[in-house]
């Protein structure tokens, strides 16, 4: 386990090594960040906005919609998983199952791992949090945990997301909508995340029995 304190940018560029083995890299981020997933467009971001909030632009190599990470405001874990490990699994619809476990036993009660395929909402495609996916987490119907995740041939990099606190209007500041959308996504998503503050090293703890 690595506990790393930095920018969004410099920890999405890092690299899988080689030679990859279970790994957790528990990242805290200095500086505020918008993140886009792998196939959403640059012009989806107000860069004149982002400039002025202080908010850095950054692209993963995964998938999904945009996620704001603010220092103190989310916990971000990366899950490594080398291939052929007892736990991977080829299926990418079931392979973040046993993660999402990990999570919910963490979390506690009322926590539930979603275990369907994709669940899209109308702003799922532009903020990552607006959707669920296979292995997330929901705590009565309201997402707790986002995952991701980037597959090599020789390993997988799961990244998850826990938000301590849930503002949509600070990412709809940032994104690059008409006013009427702005006002529309900051209603429609202002319950759709229930906060948590999970404990990390309860975490970690799940993580070893597995």
């Amino acid at each position: 386990m690595e506990r790393h304190r930095g920018t969004a940018s410099s920890f999405h560029a890092r690299e899988l090594p080689e030679s990859a083995t279970r790994a957790v890299w528990v990242h805290d981020v200095s500086a505020p960040a918008v993140v886009l997933g792998s196939a959403q467009r640059d012009d989806l971001v107000d860069r004149q906005a982002a400039t002025a909030a202080g908010v850095e632009v950054v692209r993963r190599r995964s998938g999904g919609g945009a996620v704001l990470l603010v220092p103190g405001e989310v916990v971000w874990v990366d899950v490594l998983l080398p291939r052929g490990d007892p736990l991977w699994v080829d299926d990418v619809g079931r392979s973040t199952t046993w993660l999402g476990e990990a999570w919910a036993e963490a979390l506690g009660e009322g926590a539930e791992v979603h275990r369907g395929g994709m669940v899209h909402t109308p702003w799922s495609a532009l903020v990552c949090f607006a959707g669920l996916g296979p292995g997330e987490v929901t705590r009565s119907g309201h997402k707790l945990v986002g995952i991701s995740q980037r597959r090599t041939r020789e390993a997988a990099r799961f990244q998850c997301a826990v938000y301590s606190r849930w503002d949509p209007s600070a990412l709809a500041a940032v994104l690059r909508l008409e006013p009427e959308d702005r006002t529309r996504l900051v209603e429609d998503l202002a319950s759709a995340v229930a906060p948590a503050r999970p404990a990390v090293d309860e975490f970690l703890d799940h993580l070893e029995t597995l």
